[in-house]
């Protein structure tokens, strides 16, 4: 998305405290959500800084915020599910587009076009490693086996990268990854200079109308992938809860409000984490809360051992999410429903790869209406 990536995991710390501290879902997960991903990227280039940018992520908590004294949070049920399903395929191809210039040891897609042949082997050796451990962990047989259905996939990945790159530097050099390869978070040699890595937002750029659009961007996306996540968890749930959606939008902008006032990307309720969450029997907020802690510690104590996590793997990791969300049977299954439901659902992906969010799903709801 453009954005540091210490700005990630202060979102996760944020998802993880205040979020799950003041919702009212026991099972839902919040952080920094793959929906965001275009905006983030287009407001921070558009609003020229950062700093601007994270001033329009507190606005949008504020909105969040007062949508929930307005008792919006019905709002989720009234936008037709092939546009939601639309915007989530969406995604899925653009984080695909996005990913695989780092599975081939790039940055960019231009990169990958003008050097062809100067793909970086050693990336595309853990990416593709990488890519068959999370493939045969979601086997049926595997799933019967305790140690497949309690440890994440994604984890065991970004281990066996970790000692694939290692290996690298010993018997191959060549192929070993290093500075932009890797993941790149501050590392801090006291409790001032932790501190000092967290950014805050430029309130000076109030007068700047663009932020207030991105600020209206922000808050309605979120709260409607926020709205439609805790839905879908509440459906998980084996104790058949319900979320109060109006408490969840003022959590959520909570949420976001300390999120941008520390230097962190926007927040929303996750349906990937509250399943993985669900899946590995969690019963109440505290599994989330003490999520959000661990991501605290592992900043302040292990950054340094982060750092040696190749982007080859975690390209793997979200290449395998974006397929996910754009499987080819989901194209299948709303062509089957007919035109009324697969035109909106098509109309909607193609809209946001040229547009963004915001206008893809408008023009998505236009059709479908």
């Amino acid at each position: 998305s453009g954005a540091p990536l210490f700005s990630g995991i202060i979102a996760g710390i944020v998802g993880g405290t205040i979020v799950a501290f003041t919702s009212g879902s026991s099972l839902s997960v919040s952080g920094p959500a793959a929906g965001l991903t275009v905006i983030v990227l287009n407001a921070i280039t558009e609003l020229g800084s950062y700093e601007v940018f994270l001033l329009a992520v507190v606005l949008a908590g504020l909105i969040q915020i007062a949508l929930g004294y307005l008792k919006a949070g019905i709002i989720g049920y009234y936008f037709p599910s092939n546009v939601i399903k639309g915007m989530l395929a969406a995604i899925g191809i653009i984080l695909i587009r996005k990913e695989i210039p780092h599975a081939l040891g790039q940055n960019t897609f231009s990169e990958v076009l003008n050097s062809i042949n100067h793909v970086h082997t050693g990336a595309v050796i853990i990416a593709v490693i990488s890519l068959v451990i999370l493939i045969m962990w979601e086997q049926p047989f595997l799933k019967k086996i305790t140690f497949f259905k309690f440890v994440p996939g994604g984890l065991l990945v970004v281990v066996v990268g970790f000692v694939m790159n290692d290996w690298f530097k010993l018997s191959n050099p060549e192929w070993y990854l290093s500075g932009e390869k890797l993941v790149q978070l501050p590392v801090a040699d006291s409790a001032e200079g932790f501190i000092g890595q967290f950014t805050l937002p430029d309130f000076s750029a109030l007068g700047n109308y663009h932020v207030y659009l991105v600020a209206v961007t922000i808050a309605i996306i979120a709260s409607l992938e926020s709205l439609l996540s805790v839905e879908a968890t509440d459906k998980l749930d084996p104790y058949k809860r319900n979320t109060h959606t109006n408490r969840e939008l003022k959590a959520q902008g909570s949420g976001n409000f300390f999120s941008g006032l520390v230097g962190g990307l926007p927040v929303t309720a996750v349906i990937v984490r509250s399943s993985a969450n669900i899946n590995a029997g969690g019963k109440t907020k505290l599994s989330a809360i003490f999520h959000g802690l661990l991501l605290l510690l592992s900043v302040i104590g292990i950054a340094s051992v982060l750092n040696k996590i190749p982007l080859a793997c975690l390209a793997a990791l979200l290449l395998t999410v974006g397929y996910k969300l754009a499987k080819i049977s989901l194209f299948k299954s709303m062509y089957k429903l007919g035109w009324d439901q697969f035109l909106p659902f098509v109309v909607t992906v193609v809209a946001i790869q040229f547009s963004d969010l915001l206008k893809g799903i408008g023009i998505g709801m236009v059709v479908s209406i």
